[in-house]
């Protein structure tokens, strides 16, 4: 139906020729009356500077009192939807606002989370540990104390925190507080608390370079100065950080298993790493990427675990062992950081999920959780042996692999001498999903390669892909080398 206009109205001045049915559960009939005459107005079936009827024709029309006619005119006129002319009448409003029909609005799209075959951040989804895990979370919700279905502490639930100490303790050497635990949800969530409460926008931070980007992102995000510290075989060079800004207030490292490179630091580096913390009173923000997957030898003793001087904030997470949709990660702080990390959480989310932290705490307590790591541990060993035979033999010595003895990716250098965009070319002609070592440098230098994740993802998927890479890669060296 067309919208009545100053000009049809005209025809019939007393008489409303849009429909105007009225909700008999609202209140009274004035209130009726004002919400439905509002609501011709805003949809635009009242155009604006419509005449509308008098109190008295509009009361017989709709069969209601004269006196709730006039109290919706009132109504209305104090929301700004009509204007009473003394004399002449009531009148629809000649500015109204835009119909949200109306408004051009630039829909947002959110990235897609890569996928694929080599896409990051993946894991397997074990019917086993899933049906346990729902398990515990009904058992938690039907006998939920009131300590779980308030807010509880904003570190999170005491049983997981305790969970955590103790598997720390025995798996990283970390000895621990549970007072000291802090339950996030997620890295990044963390890196973000502690970047709020330890340190101030513009302080200068060391970052690995190649290194992760979504803590750099995240840094950055702090108004964080970020100072890249190249990476070699040893882990982060503490020397050149030093020359660079060794006034730096803190430092992202991942020690265990380096993000991309897949270097473990060695002590050497480790304890240059420390003694610059102490004598600088810097933060050392210690990310363990991919720990509990090592693949040959025992676990690596953590960075937290050596610290003597509270400098190193350890960051742990169940998005690897478990999924990433569990939301679920942790924090070991110094005891001097967690009063202002829990002032920090009261900006942002205030308190960790209660009862899925319980029935986490469960999966551990009773060895769920463990025996879960050494399936994938076993799952993820095969993906990434059948990625590194198939990319050895379809590249023929095109692509310089590390295979790594620990974590859920690994590292395809390409051959110097290569256009700059070769990688990403590489990557398109051969439809995977990964990122580009390139993509993880602050100072884009050197040869480019492919960071390539192999947990969460089917076998046959992979070396498929994996055929395909291999194949491009030599197709593409060869042409270039023609050229």
């Amino acid at each position: 139906m067309e919208p009545i206009t100053p000009t049809t109205s005209k025809r019939r001045r007393n008489v409303l020729d849009v429909p105007l049915g009225l909700d008999r559960t609202i209140g009274n009939q004035s209130l009726q009356v004002h919400a439905s005459l509002r609501s011709a107005i805003l949809d635009g079936r009242l155009a604006a500077g419509l005449r509308l009827p008098s109190s008295r024709s509009l009361a017989d029309q709709l069969s209601v009192r004269r006196n709730a006619i006039v109290g919706a005119y009132e109504h209305l006129l104090s929301d700004g939807l009509v204007d009473a002319r003394i004399g002449d009448g009531t009148y629809v409003a000649s500015r109204l606002p835009t119909r949200v029909d109306q408004i051009t609005v630039a829909p947002f799209v959110a990235a897609p989370n890569p996928r694929g075959a080599f896409a990051l951040g993946q894991t397997y989804s074990d019917p086993v540990v899933l049906r346990r895990l729902a398990s515990a979370t009904r058992r938690r919700i039907a006998t939920a104390p009131a300590t779980y279905l308030g807010y509880g502490d904003p570190r999170g639930g005491e049983e997981l925190r305790r969970q955590i100490a103790l598997h720390l303790a025995a798996s990283r050497g970390i000895r621990c507080d549970p007072s000291c635990i802090f339950i996030v949800s997620g890295t990044q969530q963390g890196v973000r608390l502690c970047a709020d409460a330890l340190l101030r926008s513009g302080d200068r931070v060391w970052l690995e370079d190649p290194g992760y980007p979504a803590t750099r992102n995240t840094l950055a995000a702090a108004g964080m100065r970020l100072v890249p510290v190249p990476v070699d075989g040893q882990g982060i060079q503490v020397a050149a950080g030093r020359r660079t800004a060794s006034s730096a207030k803190a430092v992202y490292v991942t020690p265990s298993h380096q993000f991309p490179t897949g270097v473990t630091m060695k002590m050497e580096r480790r304890i240059a790493l420390l003694d610059w913390a102490r004598a600088s009173r810097a933060w050392v923000f210690e990310d363990d990427y991919d720990s509990e997957f090592r693949y040959s030898g025992p676990p690596l003793t953590a960075l937290a675990g050596i610290d003597r001087a509270d400098r190193v904030i350890y960051i742990g997470t169940f998005s690897k062992t478990l999924f990433a949709g569990l939301r679920l990660a942790y924090l070991v702080l110094p005891p001097a950081a967690v009063k202002p990390v829990v002032i920090a959480r009261a900006a942002h989310d205030r308190f960790p999920p209660s009862l899925l932290e319980g029935a986490v705490a469960d999966l551990m307590a009773n060895g769920i959780l463990a025996a879960h790591v050494r399936r994938m541990r076993t799952r993820y060993r095969i993906a990434r042996d059948t990625i590194a035979s198939t990319l050895e033999r379809t590249a023929r010595g095109t692509l310089r692999l590390v295979i790594p003895t620990q974590g859920l990716h690994m590292l395809a250098h390409l051959p110097p001498g290569l256009p700059k965009h070769a990688a990403a070319e590489i990557r398109a002609i051969a439809r995977i999903e990964c990122f580009l070592l390139s993509e993880t440098r602050l100072v884009r230098s050197g040869p480019d390669g492919f960071v390539l994740g192999f947990a969460g993802h089917d076998i046959k998927e992979l070396a498929a892909a994996a055929r395909r890479l291999g194949q491009a890669v030599r197709t593409y060296v060869r042409v270039s080398a023609a050229c």
